[in-house]
């Protein structure tokens, strides 16, 4: 508790190693909490190829290589979960799940996101083996294949038009009786004869033959009737949680729970506290993306720790 440290990093995900390499390079010594998924949403990612310099790399590969990217430079990483933070005075507080406190001039949340799921059968066992939440990432891996989009909002629209690129076979379930997108999406897509609208309905269960998905059981919310829908993967577009619940209203977070920045910048609304990634990106939602803003948090914490009297460094 008496170390007061120059940047402490939340979060184990792209985001948040950028950010350590960046600290790093620039002799910050940085900390990385890895939380309770370290590597976040790649480690369950089947390939990635939409990542510069990798034609296609495992979810998990691309994370580890980060990982040894960073600790190249000399970052320390620690497998506990920030759940306190105490931003009301300098040097800032946080507090681990194995009630360890840490003080630190600056602080970079890269907590991430998680996403919302179904709950059904089938779920897990084929996660990442045909289920997965990113049309845009893994969309081209089902070339010519029947696929199903969960969703009624613009986020499952805009995945069901990105697929008519690689297929002709889109079903979108949908659990109201009409879907909630924008009046432009929703014309786009009831337009698209590639595309079936499923109403009124929810999946009870994903099938699979042990290595992917085959077909999803459908089941209609008004006759209880159940379908099979033949799907070789299954896109979830019903939303993402950011993880800032442990904030506890020691930043700003806008209505779902994203932190609030200010933009072009990874301030926040705390002088000090950076964030970046999926914890505050509510558009983009990309590995890519969470990296750069990983390294603008680390530049912005940088340019903060410069602007600090010398003597608010040491040690008590």
């Amino acid at each position: 508790m008496s170390k007061i440290h120059e940047v402490l990093i939340i979060g184990s995900g792209p985001a948040g190693l950028t950010a350590a390499i960046y600290a790093a390079r620039a002799e910050l010594n940085p900390i990385v909490f890895e939380g309770k998924n370290p590597g976040g949403q790649l480690i369950s990612t089947s390939l990635v190829e939409n990542w510069p310099g990798n034609i296609s790399i495992l979810g998990a590969d691309l994370i580890s290589n980060i990982k040894k990217h960073a600790q190249h430079f000399g970052i320390q990483t620690i497998n506990e979960s920030i759940v306190k933070v105490d931003f009301n005075a300098h040097p800032f507080i946080l507090t681990s799940n194995k009630k360890t406190l840490y003080k630190t001039k600056s602080v970079i949340i890269a907590t991430g996101a998680a996403p919302r799921r179904l709950g059904c059968p089938g779920e897990d066992a084929y996660w990442g083996k045909g289920v997965t939440t990113c049309a845009i990432c893994d969309g081209a891996l089902f070339k010519d294949m029947p696929v199903v989009i969960i969703g009624g909002g613009d986020t499952a629209m805009e995945d069901a038009l990105f697929m008519t690129k690689f297929t002709k076979k889109i079903a979108i379930v949908h659990i109201l009786d009409k879907l909630t997108a924008s009046p432009a999406m929703q014309t786009r897509v009831l337009e698209d004869p590639n595309i079936n609208i499923i109403y009124n309905s929810t999946v009870s269960e994903i099938k699979g033959n042990g290595k992917h998905v085959t077909s999803v059981i459908i089941k209609n919310q008004e006759t209880s009737k159940e379908t099979i829908v033949p799907a070789r993967a299954l896109f979830l577009a019903i939303g993402l949680k950011p993880n800032t619940g442990f904030l506890n209203g020691a930043l700003k977070l806008d209505t779902y729970g994203y932190v609030e920045t200010f933009c072009p910048t990874t301030t926040t609304s705390v002088e000090g506290v950076f964030a970046c990634g999926d914890a505050a990106d509510y558009i983009y939602k990309q590995a890519i993306t969470s990296s750069g803003t990983g390294c603008m948090a680390a530049l912005d914490a940088q340019r903060y720790l410069n602007k600090l009297p010398s003597e608010a460094g040491e040690d008590y």
